[in-house]
């Protein structure tokens, strides 16, 4: 059930033992009448911030990918807006568009508001992410595609003690969720899942039942939760522990996007401690 957390090349290998934290966004989209997945993700440590925009080869072909890598230091402004132009699959043109100069992180790995990252192919701005729409259309000079891209996934990599927080949308249009997972008790371990501030989940004798999974209800939705738990109990060192957050049903299916798509869109949380 335990999985590598990926992480872009804008930062080092050693990210996964020395605290940085990271947020990723991966969506299904059209480019030039193929499908291609496209990755957001965004990283942070005590010094830098990190923007990578990744896109995969047709159909998500691993064998192929394409990256725009941004590095910015929070206090310092060169970077923080820009474009950068590259060519996928022998020559379509691709630009990635981003001004986070007033963006506010919050405390977070991803910005929260007063940002935008673009990318356009076409004259058309394929995805868009940030609440600064306007000011992106503006900028790029181009139009929205007429098929939105699909969230496939968000994974997010994080670092604590006993007790991890972070927000988690279950899908685009509903609103962000307080989620907290602690670790308690450690003679008699249990574990605490809370969504809003809301006790859903407590499993008790953790030692017997570190892997698991339990559906859950928010906001009239089913939401099923998968936890690995082990290595936090058992292993030494920096331990790992890891988290899914899966909206039920939902198989939506979305016609003229790439065919015939199903939507599943999971939200993973990735804890160490």
């Amino acid at each position: 059930m335990q999985e590598p957390v990926g992480i872009p090349a804008c930062y080092p290998t050693t990210i996964t033992r020395s605290g940085q934290s990271v947020f990723m966004s991966v969506f299904r989209t059209k480019i030039a009448d193929q499908c291609h997945l496209i990755t957001i993700t965004w990283c942070k440590n005590l010094l830098l911030n990190g923007l990578s925009v990744s896109i995969s080869g047709p159909e998500g072909e691993s064998t192929q990918q394409y990256t725009c890598k941004v590095e910015f230091k929070p206090w310092y402004f060169g970077r923080k807006q820009g474009s950068k132009l590259f060519i996928i699959d022998g020559n379509k043109a691709v630009n990635v568009f981003w001004d986070l100069k007033a963006a506010k992180f919050n405390g977070e790995t991803e910005p929260s508001s007063e940002y935008y990252v673009a990318v356009v192919c076409n004259e058309e701005v394929i995805l868009l992410v940030g609440d600064l729409k306007k000011d992106a259309y503006r900028k790029t000079g181009c139009r929205p595609a007429l098929i939105d891209p699909i969230l496939v996934s968000r994974k997010e990599h994080v670092f604590g003690k006993r007790k991890f927080c972070t927000r988690i949308k279950f899908d685009e249009k509903s609103k962000f969720h307080e989620i907290s997972i602690e670790y308690k008790n450690k003679d008699e371990p249990e574990m605490e899942i809370r969504i809003d501030e809301h006790l859903v989940l407590h499993v008790k004798h953790l030692q017997w039942k570190f892997r698991g999974n339990e559906s859950l209800h928010v906001d009239k939705a089913s939401v099923e939760v998968y936890w690995d738990v082990h290595d936090w109990l058992f292993c030494p060192g920096l331990r790992h522990a890891l988290f899914i957050f899966k909206p039920i049903p939902p198989l939506l299916t979305q016609k003229g996007s790439c065919g015939s798509l199903e939507q599943v869109n999971p939200g993973t949380v990735k804890h160490e401690r």
